[in-house]
């Protein structure tokens, strides 16, 4: 949280995709993920205004709702997309939330080739577990990004699949999808070093490190093609050293990394 303020890192990105050989409850899911990363319910502002009774307060402002929209259209044309959709609770908190919702119905006038809908995010949740397929890009307010994530992040696999980005106008910095730190498996092997190979794929994207491939994130795909027992690699050591030799055509620069 500190670097996404200190840093203005604003756009906390996902791509939650399914895998291949991948075993999972649903299939073809393909969604971007746009959260807002600096306010919201992480405004760090609390206190006790009497014994016993704490107020948190959750910040939302025009100026920072309208650039997460802009942010999130602009991708989703970047990337051929066809449909956005803005997840709030403006039903209830109907100033907050609303703000945001106002928003992004701003932003998306001047995109008419992308469709717009809204969604509260409660029955967000439900559609996302039942029927993942009919979202395409997403975008909303920091703690719903923060529980969107971890939900698809498990509709695909885990949290060891799916890597993340956060932007800013100067500053981007990459990480698991779900910040994750995997103390309880810590030094037994069985970590899947997927979402940081990924991570530094989208890294490498970024920076335009391309001399040697135009899509880095490609080649992790097809280590995953290429393992015939593929379905068992979550928690498998075994299969985790077939992925890494699977995927030695990575860049040195990648390899570096993994190997940090």
């Amino acid at each position: 949280m500190l670097l996404s303020t200190s840093l203005d890192l604003y756009a906390n990105v996902i791509h939650c995709q399914s895998l291949p050989g991948v075993q999972t409850r649903h299939k073809d899911i393909d969604i971007l993920i746009v959260r807002e990363n600096t306010e919201g319910e992480y405004s760090s502002l609390e206190h006790e205004s009497v014994s016993g009774v704490v107020e948190s307060l959750k910040i939302i402002t025009r100026v920072n709702s309208l650039r997460i929209a802009e942010y999130a259209f602009k991708l989703a044309r970047e990337k051929g997309r066809k449909k956005i959709t803005a997840v709030h609770k403006a039903n209830i908190m109907k100033l907050g939330d609303g703000l945001f919702l106002q928003c992004c119905k701003e932003v998306a006038s001047g995109y008419p080739d992308i469709t717009f809908e809204s969604m509260i995010v409660d029955n967000t949740t439900m559609q996302l577990v039942s029927n993942p397929q009919q979202f395409d890009v997403m975008v909303m307010p920091n703690l719903y990004g923060n529980i969107v994530n971890n939900v698809c992040a498990g509709l695909v696999g885990g949290p060891g699949l799916v890597p993340g980005a956060n932007y800013g106008d100067v500053y981007a910095v990459f990480e698991t999808a779900t910040r994750n730190t995997g103390k309880s498996i810590a030094n037994k092997n069985i970590a899947n070093p997927t979402a940081m190979l990924l991570a530094s794929c989208m890294m490498l994207d970024h920076l335009k490190y391309d001399l040697l491939f135009t899509n880095h994130s490609s080649l992790v795909y097809t280590g995953y093609t290429s393992l015939s027992h593929c379905e068992h690699i979550l928690g498998n050591e075994a299969a985790l050293f077939l992925l890494a030799d699977c995927t030695l055509t990575l860049p040195p620069f990648v390899k570096l990394l993994w190997a940090v």
